[in-house]
């Protein structure tokens, strides 16, 4: 199983490392195109290469004529099984983090809690690879507050860093009779206001953690952005007098979330390049919108 994945992730950096060398090509037929398509004579740099090149584009495909990326490869069969998720915290977490823990497990359909005991990061990521988990998701506290949150999606990644805001947990919530209990029903996911790159990126990261509901699933996850911080709400609904009647109710838990960072790679892998990481010292006094307007 180690020999596998050293050679699956060697095989993924080989790839990557071709990412530039198939942009130049995709750039040199793109041009070839449009002068074919507009009637002019093709470039004089490409007059060398003109046959061959001609020859790779009639045999291109709609799959084919785009060249893909190592962050399409990420989730390219993320829609072939549904998603298998760690859920675990650091070492000797508070009462309130396992709390805490133990209602993400409801959130997240197909999650496993583990504790963590004195298991080091890179075991953990080996043993998800090794029993195909698709996810490992750690949560963090600071004095007993969960403050932070990092998904780590597998085999290779990416890893996203959340700081964690206002959290309020079923538990806490003098309501929670109300609630009721916990649908385990695959929720509807409602991403609004990820509009920008980076936005897109984040929902990408976000919705692959569930699996494709049924049509007349009850329950509904919501990741709302306002200026860069994302809201998350679990909710309820039924249809009490008709189909335009319809009764809302949140069943908790209740958080924010920060994006401060995304890695192209597991959480382990330290050596992995940074996507993007938040400066907030670089903002000016208008304050930039990083996920959505």
């Amino acid at each position: 199983m180690l020999r596998r994945n050293v050679r699956l992730r060697r095989e993924y950096l080989y790839r990557k490392s071709l990412e530039g060398k198939e942009r130049l090509l995709y750039e040199k037929k793109r041009k070839i195109k449009q002068a074919l398509e507009e009637g002019k004579p093709i470039p004089t740099e490409l007059r060398n290469e003109d046959a061959a090149l001609r020859q790779e584009i009639d045999l291109e495909d709609e799959r084919t004529a785009v060249p893909r990326s190592t962050i399409d490869d990420e989730y390219a069969n993320a829609n072939e099984r549904d998603p298998k998720i760690l859920l675990t915290t650091s070492h000797d977490p508070s009462a309130p983090l396992k709390q805490f823990v133990k209602e993400l497990k409801f959130v997240f359909p197909n999650s496993q809690r583990m504790n963590r005991g004195g298991q080091v990061i890179s075991e953990i990521i080996e043993t998800c690879r090794a029993h195909d988990f698709t996810d490992v998701i750690l949560v963090y506290e600071h004095r007993g507050v969960p403050d932070k949150i990092v998904i780590s999606h597998l085999p290779f990644g990416p890893t996203a860093y959340f700081q964690i805001l206002n959290v309020v947990t079923r538990h806490d919530n003098k309501d929670k009779k109300e609630m009721g209990t916990v649908s385990e029903a695959y929720p509807h996911l409602i991403l609004n206001n990820f509009s920008t790159k980076i936005g897109e990126r984040t929902a990408n990261i976000l919705k692959h953690l569930f699996p494709v509901p049924k049509p007349d699933s009850k329950r509904i996850i919501t990741f709302a952005n306002q200026a860069d911080y994302v809201s998350f709400r679990h909710h309820v609904y039924r249809q009490s007098g008709g189909p335009k009647s319809i009764d809302l109710k949140e069943v908790g838990p209740r958080f924010e979330l920060r994006l401060y960072q995304i890695k192209l790679g597991t959480v382990d892998q330290e050596e992995a390049q940074t996507e993007w990481v938040l400066r907030s010292f670089i903002n000016t006094s208008k304050k930039q919108k990083v996920l959505g307007e």
